[in-house]
């Protein structure tokens, strides 16, 4: 089980087919199969140049594109460790992982050098690694695999330091594999990796479609007109997209649903999915099916998946929709209380993880590894239940959970009866603290067109239990989101705290 394996494999098989396609603001880029190998034996032979080994770290801060994919799977080619950062971070955030990671070089692209030169590491211009790369002779590939470190992901920082997840080669290929077993991945299909690469929903696509030998498509940014162009005109059939991408996609000017029926399939995942923009996007492209994916950094991806079939009309009358699936092969998952014992099936607790994707640990942090595992299951930090039949569902984040009164309120509970209301585009709601209930709920809330807090406050009245009805709205043009697609909800917190 090594990442480099489908090279070899596609080379074999279909040399000539496209590869790597990267779609520039005013350039275009193209790899065949029987292109790219010799060009990562190439760039593995410019790491070793640069000094790197077997086992050292290699930072990479750029967007999406295919200098990008070359130079990770070049730092496996040579049993390097990849480190992808964050392109969103600040300097001293940017720092920290730097530190942290002990990386030997940092390859940045050239838009990004600015806030990377007070780094104190090695930096070169990915462009640059490229170009010299064609000078150098192919290395031969070590074939690093099984449990040797293969990725170090920073997860996103939003409750303190930046933690760095271990992932092994055989991390990810168990998720890739019991993905692709459950949800066949075709070589043929064409999947656009316009979630960063830093993520681990972008990077377990690219693994997926170099496990089949399939064609990835980058785009350095998500905009929803280069992304309709890229399913038009660049036989798009495959994407993965957080809930805000996908509502800017059918929220464009220029969405049609003629554009894009060559897009097959959509995952999503990575930050609830709001059920109204579920039913809109199931709506508006009928030809597609969608699935949901449900992981997080670590677990390498997905351990649980909602297929097709229950999101089509007679599975979302049984509100199965609503779930994130049943546990993925390879994966134990469990509802458990405080104590690790599993609760009744319908019962609200944390939900556990156990199998060959889950992580090696935290880098260079025992004491937070060790808080993390009970008894050899990973502690998600989400809150869920699980039906009779095996189907998960979420319903918070644990440290989003809001306790009023002695009452736990589920955030996303609020949020979809808010979303459901004609005038609401977005609404994120957080607890504030309260000096008689301990916390109350506040929402933030984005308007499609106008209204009041008394009006909002009297629709989830009608709709829910008093003590979960906010008792105080907020108004703003947008709500801050992390690169992956997420709420920052610890900003909401700080914003609305004042």
């Amino acid at each position: 089980m090594y990442l480099t394996q489908g090279l070899h494999r596609s080379l074999q098989r279909h040399p000539g087919k496209e590869a790597l396609n990267h779609l520039g603001d005013s350039t275009r880029r193209s790899l065949t199969f029987a292109e790219l190998v010799p060009s990562v034996a190439r760039q593995a032979g410019a790491l070793a140049r640069q000094g790197v080994r077997a086992g050292d770290r290699v930072a990479l801060l750029a967007p999406n594109n295919d200098y990008l994919v070359q130079a990770l799977l070049a730092c496996w080619w040579l049993g390097a460790v990849a480190c992808p950062l964050n392109i969103r971070w600040s300097a001293a955030e940017l720092a920290h992982a730097v530190a942290d990671s002990g990386a030997e070089l940092l390859l940045v692209d050239e838009t990004l050098v600015p806030p990377a030169n007070p780094l104190d590491v090695r930096t070169v211009a990915l462009e640059r690694f490229a170009a010299e790369a064609d000078s150098c002779a192919e290395l031969p590939d070590t074939r690093t695999g099984d449990d040797a470190l293969a990725a170090i992901l920073y997860t996103g920082g939003t409750t303190g330091r930046a933690k760095g997840v271990m992932l092994s080669h055989a991390n990810f290929w168990s998720a890739c594999v019991a993905r692709g077993a459950e949800l066949p991945n075709s070589p043929h299909s064409v999947a656009l990796l316009v979630a960063p690469l830093f993520h681990v929903a972008g990077l377990g696509r690219l693994l997926g479609q170099l496990v089949v030998g399939g064609t990835c498509v980058t785009l350095a940014r998500f905009q929803a007109d280069r992304v309709l162009d890229a399913i038009e005109n660049h036989g798009v059939s495959d994407i993965v997209a957080v809930p805000t991408m996908l509502q800017s996609l059918l929220d464009a000017p220029g969405f049609r649903p003629e554009r894009v029926q060559g897009l097959t399939r959509v995952a999503f995942g990575a930050a609830p999915m709001p059920p109204d923009l579920l039913a809109r996007a199931l709506d508006s492209l009928p030809h597609a099916e969608f699935f949901q994916a449900y992981g997080m950094t670590e677990t390498a991806g997905a351990v649980c998946m909602n297929p097709p079939e229950n999101h089509r009309a007679e599975a979302r009358e049984l509100g199965l929709a609503n779930s994130v699936g049943c546990a993925g092969l390879g994966a134990e998952i469990v509802v458990a209380d405080d104590a690790g014992r599993e609760v009744p099936r319908g019962a609200v607790g944390e939900v556990i993880v156990r199998g060959p994707m889950v992580m090696r640990g935290y880098w260079r942090q025992p004491e937070t590894t060790q808080a993390a595992f009970r008894d050899g299951w990973l502690r998600t930090g989400d809150a869920g239940r699980m039906d009779a039949s095996g189907h998960l569902f979420i319903v918070d984040r644990i440290k989003d959970m809001i306790i009023t009164g002695g009452e736990n309120v589920y955030s996303g509970e609020v949020e979809t009866v808010l979303r459901a209301h004609p005038a609401v585009a977005q609404a994120a709601v957080v607890g504030v603290p309260d000096a008689r209930w301990g916390e109350s709920v506040h929402a933030v809330v984005v308007l499609r067109n106008g209204t009041t807090a008394d009006v909002l406050r009297e629709w989830c009245r009608g709709r829910m239990a008093g003590y979960k009805c906010p008792r105080g709205f907020s108004f703003v043009p947008e709500l801050p989101v992390s690169a992956a697609g997420k709420v920052l909800k610890n900003v909401l917190r700080e914003q609305v705290r004042g």
